[in-house]
């Protein structure tokens, strides 16, 4: 997720002072990635030395409102016509936990998976709870496609965590498990491994 282009976006709609945007990020994301104050600033900050925003005026109580510049809505406009491409190699934890428990002798995968699935499962239904069925303002609407997306990916680990299930129960245990290699390891990365290209 952009914070930066996320902050700008909304700066494109007039100037704000941090507490403000940080409300307004809160506002169109339904609170579901919380901004610490801090972080607002210094995503200000670097905004500024990258000549995307520029201090403005001071009000009485003191806060300081951004402004976007010229480059700043270019940059917004670039970001919004752009799609986002998802990263070619995975970090997901729970994709390398059942992967290294796949491999290791004596681990009952199943129940790690069963383990796992069972705290999915709830994790969908408290957000299908946490959902509701209101879009009856903008905030709302922003909110609940948020939430969309967090049931749906809630969804596809459930139904993923299904498949690994099924390929793990057509091989039996002995064939899974992988001892400690002999060779030596040569100093330096290993070439990478594209599972695009597979």
């Amino acid at each position: 997720m952009s914070v930066r282009q996320s902050l700008l976006a909304i700066l494109d709609q007039g100037a704000c002072y941090g507490y403000q945007l940080r409300a307004e990020f809160d506002r169109r994301t339904g609170s579901t990635w919380p901004l610490n104050v801090g972080q607002i600033y210094n995503t200000l900050d670097r905004l500024e030395r990258d000549g995307l925003v520029a201090k403005g005026d001071v009000d009485e109580q003191g806060h300081v409102y951004w402004r976007i510049t010229d480059a700043g809505r270019a940059d917004v406009a670039a970001w919004l016509a752009a799609p986002v491409r998802r990263g070619p190699g995975t970090r997901d934890e729970l994709a390398i936990k059942l992967a290294v428990a796949a491999t290791l002798p004596g681990v009952d995968v199943a129940e790690v998976i069963g383990t796992q699935r069972a705290t999915s499962v709830a994790t969908l239904e408290r957000l299908r709870r946490a959902r509701g069925d209101d879009d009856a303002d903008a905030a709302d609407l922003a909110r609940s496609l948020v939430a969309d997306s967090m049931i749906f990916a809630a969804e596809a680990e459930v139904r993923w965590l299904d498949h690994t299930a099924h390929r793990l129960s057509q091989h039996p245990l002995q064939e899974r498990s992988l001892p400690l290699s002999t060779d030596r390891p040569r100093r330096g990365r290993p070439a990478a491994a594209s599972v695009a290209s597979a």
